[in-house]
């Protein structure tokens, strides 16, 4: 059995690997306590090798490490020689490991001499990162997870906790049960399955979280519940932050919605506010958070337990970037790169030749410096920004324009890796060793359980292997990641001097063994072993006066855009990021197969779409074509639409190339959540449904592809009928032999063929003037089998009943199958459990099953 860490979001589960490699949640981890969720509970679905970078490649060619390496570090050193530090740049990834991360940050600030090393987490935390330095002088969370189940009120702002941190979320609803006083407040512009377990919803405005807050300070102030002596000995700031906070502000919500709002968090003291993207991916997402931690230190609810404020991080480990530096604008440790006291200290402890001395390029910014010929050398590790960054598709031409891109990857395609000069295969989950800091600051271990896939290896190898061809093989001659991770712990003694909250100096000097075997810890690890499981309860903030400050915010109006909406990204149960992993297993694609666009009825009767139809968005500088759900759930001018697909699954669906560049002028994180786009209906002549044992290929415009338990499953439009539905059907589903059977409507304008082969059904293809209507786990169920006669029909006999869309994905439990257990009688979660083994594995689907029972007003009950 092998101890390590889930992979995916910042909770940082811990999980158990069976000899098999069955997947268990560890019941011995203070994260999850034997938890897991839809997508941890897949991992070991996601270890196979189909589609893995087994070999380095140049310009598409395999080709050996010592040559990929030395092309590598020739093309950085002459970059350098002839350009200068500043023309080169990495750009890494809260999918690293921490001892990755430390060597990339110290290869590029201490030996090339540039801070052009920004990460991924640059899109989803950085204007908390900015907050947090800002108020109290360091990027500090002051509290930790139980701090959750303690409160009293927990407060979400922006954050889909039951989708994107399912775990906490599966916390905060059994707190919740065991104390049903317990309150929970959603502020999200959109309803979300959060918002269910929620006694309050607040549909606030777009952005206007800022307002909302500055409402509630002033609020506080006027009732009297202002900590006055915590104020005066460790706050500066006070009164203009007051001030600016009785500006009045329209932030979309009725009176009484703010005055009950108000009323709750004023008169309740273990206070909680949770919150994420919906803060934090904004152009004034640093504002918003320095809105939120005004009232908690107006009141001195910080760092006590059951209450302050808790940024939830987006990736394994976003944190363990932040605390090596590995942004842009930090050094390590916590310490500020613009301090020489700070920058010498590093350079010392380092013994390397130059240090930077100033901020290099954010995300955003520096990609822009490759589309303007700046950056002669590029690397990317471990993410997929041709994706994932707003504008992508500008950001991809950006990239081609590089002379030179290397990529580390675990995927031999990937969007961005298809621009690279070079691939470097790394190794994967499983497959790699190290440490991740959860958004807890608990470090955890992954453990490798699996060799090296094919030439692959660690990130931190490949990254010393570069820089001692660059001739700096004195600073990276590590042989293994716990070498790195004690010098990194070593560091801390030449930094604690500065008497910051970051210190694991107290982790300095294990053996190997003791390395291997290092349990989940939370820092500070102080070198006399004492620790600090809460900070500024007392104040001692990290400001030069040791006063916390409070920021006089001033928030934007909320100024509606007719005939535009506000394009809303975000993620979805069970996907994560660009599907590198997650697409790899049926199972999580049985919930949502397609990109979507989630649109309120108003908008949709505006733009004259219907549901299941398809819409375009357009952003300033590119568009994407999503599936329509009209749902009550979105907010009226704002469209909701996930991120997670790739031109691998769909093309035409990246959302963010509808995205802008705009970012948050403190923190530099990109407004992935406030791009203005167009939005139009898509004139498909005809639509389609398709099913193989095979890859599913089509030219048409649209194309959205998901794994299915058989083969491949696919959901196809077209702007002109083929001259050949049979020919069409082939060409799609891959497949030249075989016979067709074929069956069609012309009255209904429908047609459906099955091909089969050696009286096997290989693969099955649906098209109609409208979307398609066919059960389409059945139809996929079929393939593969001699099944074939009933394909046709589209939907099971009455002796095959339908499980309908899939709610549950861990248990496969469809939505057909919960609606016959609650006619039957199952008129609880618990209940719907017990019959259809629903929500008893991972519990991510409770929000749902809660809304199913809910959705049936003859029943009249409501979900426990």
């Amino acid at each position: 059995m092998t101890c390590t860490t889930c992979p995916y979001c910042g909770v940082g589960c811990g999980i158990v690997v069976g000899p098999d490699n069955s997947i268990q949640g560890d019941k011995n981890h203070p994260a999850n306590f034997g938890r897991l969720c839809s997508k941890g509970s897949a991992l070991g679905e996601t270890l196979d090798l189909e589609g893995r970078l087994l070999a380095p490649q140049i310009g598409k060619r395999e080709a050996s490490w010592n040559e990929a390496l030395d092309l590598v570090a020739g093309k950085f050193r002459a970059a350098i020689d002839e350009h200068g530090p500043d023309s080169v740049a990495f750009y890494v990834s809260g999918q690293l490991l921490t001892e990755d991360y430390y060597v990339a940050n110290k290869l590029m600030k201490g030996y090339i001499g540039s801070a052009n090393i920004d990460t991924n987490s640059r899109l989803c935390m950085a204007s908390s990162v900015a907050g947090h330095k800002r108020a109290f002088g360091t990027d500090t969370v002051p509290g930790n997870y139980e701090d959750i189940e303690q409160a009293d009120l927990v407060v979400l702002v922006g954050s889909n906790l039951a989708w994107c941190h399912p775990i906490l979320y599966q916390r905060l609803a059994a707190a919740k049960a065991e104390r049903p006083n317990m309150n929970v407040v959603n502020i999200d512009p959109r309803r979300t399955a959060t918002s269910d377990l929620a006694d309050m919803h607040l549909a606030i405005a777009p952005d206007m979280d800022a307002a909302l807050f500055n409402k509630l300070l002033v609020a506080l102030h006027d009732k009297g519940k202002v900590n006055g002596s915590y104020v005066e000995q460790h706050i500066t700031g006070f009164e203009d932050a007051l001030n600016a906070a009785r500006t009045d502000m329209d932030c979309g919500l009725s009176d009484k919605d703010i005055a009950a709002f108000v009323a709750l968090w004023a008169e309740t003291e273990k206070v909680v506010t949770i919150y994420s993207q919906g803060v934090n991916q904004s152009a004034v997402g640093t504002d918003k958070v320095n809105a939120i931690l005004n009232c908690h230190l107006a009141t001195g609810r910080i760092g006590r337990a059951g209450m302050g404020p808790f940024s939830v991080t987006g990736q394994p480990n976003a944190m363990g970037g932040r605390e090596v530096g590995g942004l842009a604008n930090m050094l390590a440790n916590h310490l500020d790169l613009e301090n020489p006291n700070h920058r010498n200290a590093i350079q010392s402890a380092w013994q390397s030749p130059v240090i930077a001395d100033r901020a290099g390029l954010k995300a955003v910014d520096l990609f822009k410096a490759c589309a303007e010929g700046k950056i002669k050398a590029l690397w990317v590790m471990s993410t997929n920004p041709a994706v994932s960054m707003p504008n992508a598709s500008e950001v991809s031409q950006a990239i081609e324009n590089v002379p030179f891109t290397v990529v580390s990857d675990i995927m031999a395609r990937t969007d961005t890796g298809d621009l690279a000069d070079v691939l470097l295969p790394a190794t994967g989950w499983g497959e790699k060793s190290g440490t991740v800091t959860n958004s807890e600051r608990r470090i955890s271990r992954q453990r490798a359980f699996l060799p090296a896939a094919g030439m692959a290896r660690p990130d931190w190898k490949i990254i010393c292997d570069v820089a001692t061809r660059m001739g700096y093989e004195d600073g990276f001659a590590f042989t293994s990641p716990a070498e790195v991770f004690d010098e990194y712990a070593r560091l801390s003694l030449h930094t604690a001097q500065f008497g910051r909250d970051f210190d694991i100096s107290g982790l300095a000097g294990m053996s190997a063994e003791q390395y291997d075997a290092l349990e989940p810890v939370q820092w500070p690890v102080k070198k006399d072993g004492t620790t600090t499981e809460r900070f500024f309860a007392e104040g001692e903030f990290y400001r030069p006066d040791g006063k916390a400050k409070m920021l006089a915010v001033t928030p934007p109006r909320n100024i509606p855009q007719p005939n535009f909406l506000r394009l809303n990204s975000g993620r979805v149960r069970d996907q994560w990021h660009t599907m590198t992993r997650t697409g790899k297993t049926a199972r999580l694609g049985q919930h949502i197969a397609e990109p979507f666009a989630e649109i309120h009825p108003i908008d949709a009767k505006n733009i004259g779409v219907k549901d299941a139809e398809l819409l375009r968005l357009s952003g300033e500088n590119g568009r994407a074509l999503l599936r329509v759900l009209i749902s009550d759930r979105a907010q009226v001018g704002s469209v909701f639409a996930p991120m997670h697909w790739t031109a691998q699954f769909a093309a035409n669906g990246r959302v963010n190339f509808a995205g802008n560049s705009v970012t948050d002028p403190v923190s530099g994180q990109p407004a992935l959540k406030g791009a203005v786009v167009s939005a139009t209906r898509y004139d498909a002549e005809w639509y389609a449904f398709a099913a193989a044992d095979g890859d599913i290929t089509s030219g048409r415009p649209y194309v959205a592809k998901m794994r299915s338990d058989t083969g491949w499953r696919a959901e196809i439009a077209g702007v002109k009928s083929p001259d050949c539905w049979e020919q069409e059907a082939r060409a799609t589903l891959g497949l030249t032999s075989g016979d067709a059977l074929i069956f069609e409507d012309k009255r209904r304008g429908t047609i459906r063929i099955a091909i089969i082969e050696n009286g096997v059904l290989r693969g099955a293809f649906f098209a109609a003037k409208s979307p398609v209507s066919v059960a389409r786990g059945f139809v996929t169920s079929l393939i593969g089998t001699q099944d074939a006669q009933h394909v046709l029909a589209g939907v099971p006999g009455a002796d095959q009943p339908d499980p309908g869309a899939t709610v549950c994905a861990c248990m496969s439990v469809g939505k057909n199958t919960l609606r016959a257990a609650i006619a039957e009688g199952a008129l609880t979660v618990e209940a719907l459990g017990e019959c259809t083994g629903a929500g008893t594995s991972c519990g991510s689907c409770k929000p749902e099953l809660q809304a199913l029972l809910r959705d049936i007003p003859s029943l009249k009950v409501a979900a426990e």
